[in-house]
């Protein structure tokens, strides 16, 4: 794991109030735990000193879990353990998936997660982060494809996979509509119809792509089409009326990127699946 002590080598708690019942004072204790119902996330954590995440195992490098240990890694939990430290809370984190992250946010089950494209159909029901480091959509695509640019992609004649509803299947879906598209339920369904040749590639973000290939060279080639399109990775919020814990987080961000940290836990976590500085295509920046 890489902490900022690690990166820095390189480069009022709200007053509580007396609950009063019949004449009778609550205890300091019952006054110190009880919830308010209008509590914010902000204030719940800083009560609690426990901070909820959501993690997908699975989702190398963002998220891995390993299965003898049960002890998570990745440049997300990295990230969330660095954010946690600061705000003097214990990191709690719930099992999820991509497709259930926002749903867990609506539902409070988690405080925050890390590792959501902002679209627009989820700025409907949650609110983002600011940026927490940009990646260019790619492809995975067989040997022999010879498609270079977005417009060549744009063909009736080429067979792309994308898992449904994912920011992969919208920017498909409005750059090159004329393929034949493939809207498989994960990203694993998606790689599988390329491996067994149903599909010429798979729409994936730059980080992924280069992360899947590591693990399967057989698949294919990494392609990244010009003009380059890119898009964010962010942490989603359940949508409350108090915004304090969003905009402490979009401080937070802007400091540690500022400090290099997020930079060097996205590059470290990458190397544990095999992926170096020298792998990320020119033009590609976190």
């Amino acid at each position: 794991m890489v902490t900022r002590r690690d990166v820095a080598s390189i480069v009022g708690l709200g007053a509580v109030g007396a609950a009063m019942a019949a004449g009778a004072v609550a205890s300091p204790a019952a006054a110190q735990t009880a919830p308010d119902s209008n509590e914010s996330t902000f204030a719940r954590i800083r009560r609690t000193k426990k901070m909820r995440i959501g993690a997908v195992n699975g989702g190398a490098p963002y998220y891995m879990k390993d299965l003898s240990s049960g002890q998570w890694k990745g440049f997300y939990i990295d990230i969330a353990k660095a954010l946690a430290d600061d705000m003097e809370a214990e990191l709690e984190i719930t099992e999820t998936t991509w497709g259930n992250s926002v749903l867990d946010l609506q539902s409070n089950k988690i405080d925050i997660f890390f590792g959501l494209n902002p679209t627009p159909k989820r700025a409907l029901v949650i609110d983002f982060s600011v940026p927490v480091f940009n990646n260019a959509f790619a492809f995975l695509a067989k040997k022999d494809f010879k498609p270079k640019t977005w417009a060549e992609l744009n063909s009736p004649d080429i067979k792309i996979a994308v898992d449904q509803g994912s920011s992969h299947d919208q920017v498909v879906s409005r750059l090159i509509p004329k393929a034949q598209i493939s809207r498989l339920k994960t990203a694993d369904d998606a790689t599988a119809a390329l491996q067994t040749g149903r599909v010429d590639a798979q729409c994936l973000i730059t980080m992924l792509s280069l992360t899947v290939l590591k693990k399967n060279p057989s698949l294919g080639q990494f392609l990244l089409p010009t003009p380059i399109f890119a898009t964010t990775s962010n942490a989603g919020f359940r949508r409350e009326t108090d915004k304090t814990w969003r905009d402490y987080v979009n401080t937070w961000i802007d400091f540690n990127k500022g400090l290099g940290f997020i930079r060097t836990a996205i590059l470290t976590n990458m190397e544990l699946v095999g992926v170096t500085e020298a792998d990320i295509p020119p033009g590609v920046t976190l």
